[in-house]
């Protein structure tokens, strides 16, 4: 899982990713790709 500071560039990698936010940080979640994930905060 990498770390950004900007979630923008993070969650356009890919049409499937999904920006959620969990106990005060916010996550990109990527199902079919987990690759992809990332979290800022």
């Amino acid at each position: 899982m990498k770390v950004v500071s900007s979630i923008k560039s993070a969650k356009t990698r890919h049409p499937d990713c999904q920006v959620v936010r969990r106990k005060g940080r916010i996550y990109v979640i990527n199902k079919t790709d987990p690759r992809y994930k990332a979290r800022q905060g």
